[in-house]
């Protein structure tokens, strides 16, 4: 670079000269340190025994001396970005004013009904291999599932809950009815053999008097 002198002369920028011939070993130091070239950092005050290091041998002992080190990473902190989460799921800065697209463009209805779907086929195969309900309730809740008949799991769990209930309340209502039956049919089966019994005790009476009015 040329600059102006106090004199008025123009000349050479001595010092930028002197940093710029630097420029194989800063090279040579990002290779060694693999790192970029924005990374090394080259002691001002060894300009000079720096120039002079021309191989990637010398430039190893450089850094090992301490006159060639590679910068620190410049921090990144996220602490902001983790304080304005925690409000968005607050509810905070989630306005009119802050959405860039439709509601289906920012959460899809597909996404929505995707994740009600895995949750609900998941509690019904649960509840299917723990024996909770057999796999004809499943296939009917199943597709009723499909059908958008449930709207969330605990819709679900309570329908089974109650389908549940429901068929306990006939299974005792057909077994009640079935005692009944077999009771009035024990009953009849009884009734039938006493009028068997005397029908039987009638005709032995008639049969022991008949021999006595012949005679």
């Amino acid at each position: 670079a040329v600059v102006s002198t106090q004199s008025g002369h123009y000349g050479r920028d001595t010092n930028n000269l002197r940093m710029s011939s630097l420029k194989l070993q800063k090279r040579l130091s990002a290779s060694v340190m693999k790192c970029g070239r924005k990374k090394v950092w080259l002691d001002p005050n060894e300009a000079s025994e720096i120039s002079n290091a021309n191989s990637r041998q010398n430039i190893k002992k450089l850094i090992k001396d301490g006159l060639i080190i590679k910068k620190p990473q410049t921090v990144h902190s996220r602490a902001r970005c983790r304080k304005n989460r925690e409000a968005r799921r607050m509810g905070r800065h989630t306005g009119a004013g802050k959405r860039k697209g439709t509601a289906n463009a920012r959460m899809p209805e597909k996404v929505i009904w995707m994740r009600r779907m895995r949750v609900l086929r998941r509690l019904l195969k649960k509840y299917r291999e723990d024996k909770k309900i057999d796999k004809h309730m499943y296939h009917a809740l199943y597709l009723q599932s499909k059908g958008n008949i449930f709207k969330n799991k605990r819709v679900l769990m309570e329908h089974i809950h109650k389908k549940k209930a429901e068929s306990a309340r006939l299974k005792t209502l057909q077994e009640q009815a079935e005692a009944r039956r077999n009771r009035s049919k024990a009953a009849h089966e009884r009734k039938q053999a006493r009028n068997a019994q005397k029908h039987a005790e009638i005709f032995a009476h008639i049969e022991d008097n008949a021999p006595e009015e012949e005679s």
